[in-house]
């Protein structure tokens, strides 16, 4: 008995195969088979390559194209209040500024009225304490003689005269150096021939040639003053 299932000669034998459904696994009694799905394309020669997503990037701003985002009301009263608050701070610092400089002014006023008040009474107590200066009779050579030479007893008893603070007895002349310093004999050294206003001027010996007070000279004076 032939079997007609039997393959002829030269023909390959059939192999089992799955059954209908996905291929290549057995498909369950009452199962749907899956929904179909096309193979993936492949780029062509002359077609691009898919490109893959890439992350997101930051937009740089460009000036005068990028519009400036819009504050916001809570960003509104933020700035609002931090420029408050500053002018409130400036203020105070100008007001404290200037309360110390008108503290400082008062007191350099105050000071500059003690040191006019203290070198007002300083003047007044030296010209009402008048300073003791000791004249010393000089010849012509500016040497120290003795005080006699310029006294108004001595040259008058020697036939002598005076005129314009000298005083002349013979061919010589005398007259008093105030201040100055050095010995009978010795070239005077310093002071002047001009006699102090409001000074109280006398000789080594003790003589009185001008009582000071306020630059009212009185009492004795020689005609070498």
């Amino acid at each position: 008995m032939t079997d007609n299932n039997l393959p002829g000669p030269g023909q390959p034998t059939p192999q089992p195969g799955p059954p209908s459904g996905q291929p290549g696994q057995p498909q369950q009694p009452g199962q749907q088979p899956p929904p179909y799905q096309p193979a993936p394309q492949q780029a062509g020669p002359n077609q691009p390559a898919p490109q893959k997503p890439t992350k997101g990037k930051m937009r740089q701003q460009q000036a005068g194209v990028t519009k400036p985002r819009q504050a916001t009301v809570a960003e509104q009263r933020a700035r609002a209040a931090a420029l408050k608050a500053q002018q409130e701070r400036f203020a105070a610092e100008s007001a404290a500024f200037e309360k110390k400089r008108k503290t400082r002014k008062r007191l350099l006023i105050g000071g500059g009225v003690t040191v006019g008040v203290v070198a007002l009474v300083a003047i007044w107590y030296a010209a009402a304490s008048p300073k003791n200066v000791t004249a010393q009779c000089t010849d012509q050579n500016n040497v120290i003689v003795d005080d006699d030479y310029c006294s108004d007893s001595y040259y008058r008893s020697h036939g002598g005269y005076s005129s314009g603070g000298f005083i002349y007895i013979g061919n010589s002349s005398y007259r008093y150096n105030y201040g100055g310093t050095g010995s009978v004999g010795q070239k005077v050294s310093g002071g002047s021939y001009t006699i102090p206003k409001g000074a109280n001027v006398t000789t080594k010996s003790g003589t009185s040639v001008q009582r000071g007070g306020f630059g009212i000279s009185s009492g004795s004076k020689s005609s070498g003053g």
